[in-house]
């Protein structure tokens, strides 16, 4: 291959690689991660196809959001965030599309492993996650405009995903996988609503209405601190159940997340003033701290599983 065509190649994976949003990948690793962990034991090919099931849907969701703004014409040259593939020109629609029906693919062969593993039941409610990741943004009235968003990523990428994993691994849901879901479906929500604070000014022209165009930039801005501060009362109250009930909440050990607080300062801070593009420090840095939150919060509960067998 000439050095031109490695360089185009090159040049070419990188557009795929920036449209994919990798700051966003955060949400479909951290919560199969923690639910991993709170399972108690791990069977390594159901984590590994559990961990494809989540990249496969989030990279999915990207893209055919990326597909569907930019043919209804709600991305423009005037959005705040990164460029989008369709709307850019970076790609063509097809080609969008074809990709994000592609990890739809994915995701469903390997969530059918996992349902042909452990139970049936699995396939209505990955159908239900799919139809939710093309809905968000396809379909006659998508629901991200119509302000219930929020409600459907917490079920699906923050509970479902986190008790998911747990269950092919475990074949059961713990107290701890249970609660260890709300607290990473409320960072997770977190991480959308700062991207929608910053996209305000942007969806309201297009006639995208989400809940933050909704309730106003000032209380979306409430809503996205109180949904991190959520998470950690979450925790807390998970821990407080395990205290008086160990197979009711959560270990002591689950506290070793509160070390990640010191990573929300920054953008609890910044979205109180931040702006346009400065509001993009402040996805970026939520993305961080639902990684490092999980990664914690996982070790918790794999160190307290171990001293209790």
């Amino acid at each position: 291959m000439s050095a031109a065509r490695e360089d185009a190649a090159v040049n070419r994976l990188g557009v795929w690689w920036h449209g994919i949003r990798p700051r966003t990948l955060a949400a479909s690793v951290s919560p199969v991660v923690v639910g991993i962990a709170a399972a108690g034991r791990v069977v390594v090919w159901r984590s590994i196809a559990a961990l494809v099931v989540g990249l496969s849907l989030q990279i999915g969701v990207n893209l055919a959001n990326d597909y569907h703004d930019g043919v209804r014409g709600v991305d423009t040259e005037h959005r705040l965030g990164p460029p989008r593939l369709t709307a850019s020109g970076m790609a063509s629609p097809r080609a969008v599309l074809l990709a994000a029906l592609g990890c739809i693919l994915v995701a469903g062969l390997a969530g059918l492993a996992l349902a042909v593993a452990t139970s049936l039941w699995l396939i209505p409610i990955g159908a239900a996650a799919m139809l939710a990741l093309w809905l968000y943004s396809g379909g006659p009235r998508p629901y991200a405009s119509l302000g219930v968003a929020e409600v459907i990523v917490f079920l699906f990428f923050g509970v479902m995903a986190t008790a998911g994993s747990a269950y092919v691994n475990a074949e059961t849901v713990s107290a701890a996988a249970w609660w260890s879901s709300v607290a990473m479906g409320l960072l997770i929500v977190a991480i959308l609503e700062a991207n929608n604070i910053r996209d305000i000014p942007t969806d309201a022209a297009a006639g995208k209405r989400t809940l933050a165009v909704r309730i106003g930039s000032l209380r979306g801005r409430r809503l996205y601190r109180g949904l991190v501060i959520a998470s950690y009362v979450a925790l807390v109250a998970g821990v407080s159940v395990g205290i008086a009930d160990d197979a009711r909440g959560l270990p002591m050990w689950a506290l070793l997340a509160l070390a990640s607080w010191p990573l929300a300062i920054r953008p609890m801070e910044a979205v109180g003033s931040a702006e346009g593009r400065e509001l993009i420090p402040v996805l970026v840095g939520t993305s961080l701290l639902t990684m490092a939150f999980a990664a914690l919060l996982a070790i918790g509960l794999w160190v307290a599983g171990a001293t209790a067998s």
